[in-house]
């Protein structure tokens, strides 16, 4: 199985000039499609140092902030949430204090290039430890951004749980030098790294069974994270057609899948029963590696908004299990169905309802909606009254016509004897 690589490069320039303008109000970014197989679920060609964008992102207009925060009680607070990506730059200020990375957190691409920075020992192949706090691709610190973007007067936007610490991982870089191994080798530096969250932006397509090279490995590190107490997100990907994949399929992660401003699936989104909720994905504003701020499209930028959510709410609830996690996340979606569907799975998340309404213990599976039912109260049959009969409705409607018809002759006697008095008065 080919390793993954950031996608649709060739539309990079053009996606972000109008996904610059479409955060501020103008037209909709071209989103940035998967050019096929297994790959990080989006990228665009955002600037480094990019300028800090006012605008409140319209993903985060929805929220009211003070709400899902709590007053401070719910901000993703000693939650540590991996994120398995390009690396995170932990010198945007949004982000800087938050980003770690060590033994526990190294990068991973294993191919020497000659001029890049993907530091890899030549002769054991071993990662060199520490750089995954440096981004050369910038996808990576656009997904720490959403997670955990520190609050800022330079801009309005944030993270959904910006108190909460990423713990970055290189695993791949923009020519696709990950690969199965070094996610699942990611996945364990993560699990005991301890954290809580982990997040994963990118997906494995399976052939037929599902059974593609390094498939049973990676399905039994991830049901270590399970057993360890991890919450694992995963996108959907951005090939906008029908079909599992990896390791979103694996029934123990959350995968997500990418909807629009009105909710619905954004056309790029990988969809098929496997989908367990969406979120916004499309026009993302999110840091960049230096400093600033730039937009992105795809469903790696939607998984970054819930595992926030998913932060949020392991930081409020430490006793609940990953189960819970996904199914409170599953069960307070916004959906215009009772059951889930192949495109949006159990709905689009609502973050404050989430938060806000969440029980002391949570359910281990989402259930549909009940149906609309009557009070279980018996209607009991009142007197039948004779009513108003029409010769009742004729006789109210004369006297209404009667009273006012004698306001309007009295007004008319009345100024006629006014101005008769004031004649008298200009005469005399």
């Amino acid at each position: 199985m080919r390793g993954g690589r950031v996608s649709g490069r060739g539309y990079r320039k053009t996606a972000a000039a109008l996904a610059a303008l479409a955060v501020l109000g103008g037209p909709l970014a071209a989103p940035a499609y998967a050019d096929g197989g297994p790959g990080l679920a989006a990228a665009g060609d955002c600037p480094k140092n990019a300028p800090d964008v006012q605008t409140v992102p319209w993903s985060l207009q929805r929220l009211l902030l003070d709400e899902l925060w709590q007053g401070g009680r719910t901000t993703g607070k000693g939650v540590k949430v991996a994120v398995i990506d390009t690396g995170v730059d932990r010198n945007n200020l949004q982000l800087a204090g938050q980003v770690v990375a060590g033994d526990a957190g190294p990068q991973l691409v294993d191919k020497v290039q000659e001029g890049s920075n993907l530091l890899v020992n030549r002769e054991t192949k071993e990662p060199v430890p520490g750089k995954s706090t440096e981004d050369p691709v910038g996808h990576g610190t656009k997904v720490a951004g959403i997670i955990a973007a520190r609050r800022s007067e330079r801009t309005g936007f944030v993270g959904l749980a910006p108190d909460a610490q990423i713990l970055s991982i290189r695993q791949n870089d923009s020519d696709g030098n990950g690969d199965v191994s070094t996610l699942v080798r990611a996945i364990h530096e993560a699990v005991a790294a301890k954290a809580k969250v982990i997040n994963i932006s990118q997906d494995v397509r399976g052939a037929g069974d599902a059974h593609f090279g390094g498939y049973p490995e990676l399905k039994a590190e991830i049901q270590a994270a399970e057993d360890a107490g991890v919450v694992v997100v995963a996108s959907t990907g951005n090939d906008g057609k029908e079909g599992d994949t990896y390791p979103g399929a694996f029934p123990t992660v959350l995968a997500v899948g990418a909807s629009d401003r009105n909710n619905e699936r954004a056309p790029f989104s990988q969809y098929g029963g496997f989908v367990k909720v969406a979120a916004p994905g499309v026009d993302m504003l999110s840091t960049v590696p230096g400093s600033g701020q730039c937009v992105d499209n795809g469903t790696s930028f939607a998984a970054p908004y819930v595992s926030g959510l998913a932060a949020l709410l392991v930081g409020a609830h430490p006793a609940w299990k990953p189960a819970q996690v996904r199914a409170w996340i599953e069960q307070t979606a916004q959906r215009t169905k009772r059951d889930p569907d192949v495109f949006v799975g159990w709905g689009v998340v609502d973050p404050v309802k989430a938060v806000t309404k969440a029980p002391d213990v949570a359910p281990t599976a989402a259930v549909p909606d009940a149906p609309v039912q009557l009070a279980s109260a018996p209607i009991v049959p009142r007197p039948v009254g004779l009513g108003e009969t029409q010769a009742d409705r004729d006789g109210r409607t004369a006297t209404y016509v009667l009273g006012v018809g004698a306001l309007l002759v009295a007004l008319l006697i009345g100024g006629g004897v006014v101005l008769r008095d004031h004649r008298r008065k200009s005469a005399d």
